[in-house]
Parts: structure tokens; C-alpha cells; sequence
């Protein structure tokens, strides 16, 4: 069980940066149906498959390279689904819980859903948006599930940092929900500067039209469909919120000790640095993709922290080493 949890994590890793990659390149609409392509298993190559599916879609030139991101994808995200349904089965015949098993079918096969409506509604943003958080969430609760079963290393956390480690994950959450709007609007390059935006640090924002969660069905919103103003806006809100992380996670590393907190400081500090780096090199390929993955690292590596608070908590320890709730050991 615990090489199987640890692969479905490493495979929830690989969909999440493969999801980011698949949005950043705009592939997002590089097959125009689901869950096939073009009408075909894969992407069609020869001339004569390319005619068929030009014809069965004529407002949707096949473009192979986005094609073949996009069926890239799905085919680790299927291979991910099939995993989690071997976890369940496994832990029923070794009888262990089912709550977060179950929970995690009932997580990918949402994500399948998402995943057809992020074609079908033609990106449109909250779909997307709650997609991504979708895989977020599965490769959380499979990383939790490996800190269960006894798969991650414990080490020692103060038990008094559980609620502040419980607030800064949920505003990593909140942060990564946040990357998204501004991704599925595309308001990743609404300010070309930083700190400051169009040179000032209170620009003209339209708050109401950039967080509009009542925008229309239908519009293809590849590119986006928003105005400078609303743009801007959700791009200052995004920052700010980087601000609070910052301060939040860097204040709850200073309060742990050795390893942990330099691990901690490390991923915040990258992670804070590869933003501002999107902003100033015009969103790098490279750089942006990386930025998705440091979320994912920062959002585990906060679990981890206070999967271990929680452990110390339940041997009644505030500043010793406790293993994890949960696992063989406690």
C-alpha cells in the first residue's frame, strides 16, 4: 500500500504540472471534444484522418502540437483515476478505513467531469478554476493518505503549531484558487511591472467584472474575454494574497526548528520569487510551470507539518517528537 499511495502521489504531481503546462501553452482546447480527439482515440496524423476531423469540427483546425499536450494529460490523468481505483481495492481486501479511499474515487471521477466541462464550456473560468483546485485537492488527500499509511517519515513538530499550520493551509488554498482565476482569465501580464502596477501601487481596478462568478455560458474564453481594469484587479489580488502567504508561512517556519524550518522558508522564498519572476520575464513557459509545481510543494510540505502538529498533540506534546495520527506507529 505504501508504494502505491507514494506512486499516485508522484502521478497526482505529474497530471498537476501537466495541467498547468497544457493551460499555459493554450492547449486547454487542442482536442475540441472528450474524451477523444477529434472524434478519434488519439490525435489524428495522417492527412486523411486530419480531413475527417476538420470536417467533423470546421471551427477547430487541428493543431497537432496542442493536440497531442492536451491528450498527453488526459492520458496521465486516466492512468491516475485507474490508480486510485486499485488503492480502494486494495485497502477494502486489507480492510483497512475507507473514508479517504472513497473519498478519492469520488474526487477523480469529479475530476473527470471538470475535465469535460473545461472542453465543452470552451474554458470556461470557473470550470477551470475548480478543476485545478480538483487536482490539488486529489494529490493532497493522496499525500495525506501516505502520511496514514505509514509512508512518510515522521519528525518532531511542536504540537502548540497545528492551528497555525491548519490557517496557512488554507491560505495556500486560497492562494493556488486565486492562480487560477488569474490563469483561466488571463490576467497573468496585466501588470508588466512589481511591486507596482502601470507604475502605481493603486491602479485602475474593476473589482466587479474581474470577479464576476455569473459570466455567461458559451463564449469561448480562450485568451479571455475580460477588460484591462478587471484584469488588473484580479492580478493585484493575487498579489496581495502572496503577501499574506508569505507572511503567514514565513512567521510558522521562524516557530520550527532545524531541517523542517529551512524546508519550509525554501519552497515559501522560491515560490514567492518565481511570481515575481513571471511578472518580469512576461511569464515564462518554464518559470510559470514551475510556480504551479512550487504551490503543489508548499501545499504538501504545510500538510506534512501539521499532520505531525496534530501528532504531537494527540501523545500530549507540545514540543517533542510524535508520530503521525493515524500511522503504525501511533
Amino acid at each position: 500500500m505504501k508504494g502505491l499511495v507514494l506512486s499516485g502521489v508522484a502521478l497526482a504531481a505529474v497530471v498537476v504540472v501537466l495541467g498547468a503546462f497544457t493551460r499555459l501553452v493554450d492547449a486547454g482546447l487542442g482536442c475540441p471534444d472528450w474524451p477523444g480527439c477529434y472524434g478519434f482515440l488519439s490525435v489524428p496524423v495522417s492527412e486523411e484522418d486530419v480531413a475527417a476531423a476538420e470536417a467533423l469540427f470546421p471551427g477547430s483546425p487541428v493543431e497537432q502540437d496542442k493536440a497531442w499536450t492536451e491528450m498527453v494529460h488526459r492520458y496521465f490523468a486516466a492512468g491516475l483515476g485507474l490508480l486510485v481505483l486499485v488503492i480502494a481495492g486494495v485497502a477494502w481486501r486489507q480492510r483497512r478505513p475507507m473514508a479517504i479511499p472513497v473519498a478519492l474515487v469520488v474526487l477523480v471521477i469529479a475530476q473527470g467531469i471538470f475535465g469535460a466541462w473545461t472542453v465543452t464550456l470552451k474554458l470556461w473560468p470557473q470550470v477551470v478554476t475548480v478543476h485545478l483546485l480538483g487536482g490539488f485537492g486529489t494529490l493532497a488527500l493522496l499525500w495525506v493518505y501516505a502520511i496514514r499509511v505509514g509512508a512518510v517519515p515522521s519528525f518532531p513538530v511542536p504540537g502548540n503549531l497545528a492551528r497555525p499550520a491548519a490557517v496557512a493551509i488554507g491560505l495556500v488554498v486560497l492562494q493556488v484558487a486565486l492562480g487560477g482565476w488569474t490563469s483561466s482569465n488571463y490576467a497573468a501580464l496585466a501588470c508588466p511591472d512589481f511591486p507596482t502596477c502601470h507604475g502605481s501601487l493603486l491602479p485602475d481596478m474593476d473589482f466587479g467584472a474581474g470577479f464576476n462568478l455569473a459570466q455567461d455560458v458559451g463564449p469561448n474564453y480562450l485568451g479571455g474575454t475580460m477588460t484591462s481594469d478587471a484584469r488588473v484587479a484580479i492580478q493585484m489580488t493575487h498579489r496581495l494574497g502572496a503577501f499574506v502567504v508569505l507572511l503567514a508561512v514565513g512567521w510558522l517556519a521562524f516557530r520550527l526548528a532545524g531541517p523542517v524550518r529551512w524546508t519550509i522558508a525554501g519552497v515559501l522564498v522560491v515560490q514567492f520569487g518565481l511570481g515575481v519572476a513571471n511578472v518580469l520575464a512576461q511569464l515564462p513557459l518554464a518559470v510559470a510551470t514551475l510556480h504551479n509545481a512550487g504551490a503543489a510543494l508548499l501545499l504538501l510540505a504545510l500538510i506534512t507539518v501539521y499532520a505531525a502538529s496534530v501528532g504531537a498533540l494527540q501523545h500530549g506534546e507540545s514540543n517533542s517528537r510524535a508520530p503521525y495520527p493515524g500511522t503504525p506507529d501511533g
